[in-house]
């Protein structure tokens, strides 16, 4: 059964492609590395048919900035070879999600939602999100009055829960119809 996951963009990156004309973009591919600020998506689990929702942390704000289903995870080294002319075209406009280099994984999906930066996740399912891990599930932490006071919680690739994901998705959905 496939997984939903989120992933932390940094709320420089979300400016960044907000003032580069990346509002309305469908996602179609996404990078991982080994370091703590372009975590892998392989190391956290993700396989093909799992769905990524990128996340905002902004202004006590958890935005759901979209969504993509992994269709395949290529090693960045090989993404030259493996990719068609039309995929390599992809992977230039999305090199700002590289995060400063340091990606040795490159995930590939049919386009996804459309890229908005404008949902916020409400408070009601911001106290009950969770996620889940071997080690059992969770809830998000520094959760106060619907706000999320700090993102620590959120920082990296996690595995949200079957409702959380689905509820996700319905936001996502809701938007982009």
């Amino acid at each position: 059964m496939p997984n939903s996951y989120t992933t932390l963009w940094t709320n420089d990156l979300c400016r960044y492609l907000e003032r580069s004309g990346h509002a309305g973009a469908r996602l179609t591919m996404l990078f991982g590395g080994p370091h703590l600020s372009l975590p892998s998506f392989e190391r956290a689990g993700v396989r093909p048919g799992d769905t990524i929702h990128p996340v905002r942390a902004y202004r006590t704000r958890l935005h759901v900035l979209g969504a993509m289903e992994v269709s395949r995870i290529i090693p960045y080294k090989e993404a030259g070879e493996l990719l068609a002319d039309e995929d390599y075209a992809k992977l230039l406009d999305w090199r700002a999600l590289k995060a400063g280099g340091g990606v040795t994984e490159v995930l590939l999906g049919p386009p996804g939602s459309p890229l908005s930066f404008d949902t916020v996740v409400p408070a009601d399912l911001l106290a009950r999100l969770t996620y889940t891990s071997r080690r059992g599930e969770r809830r998000l932490k520094h959760v106060e009055d619907g706000r999320l006071m700090r993102s620590g919680s959120v920082h990296g690739i996690y595995r949200l829960a079957p409702d959380s994901a689905a509820e996700l998705r319905e936001l996502v959905l809701d938007r982009s119809r």
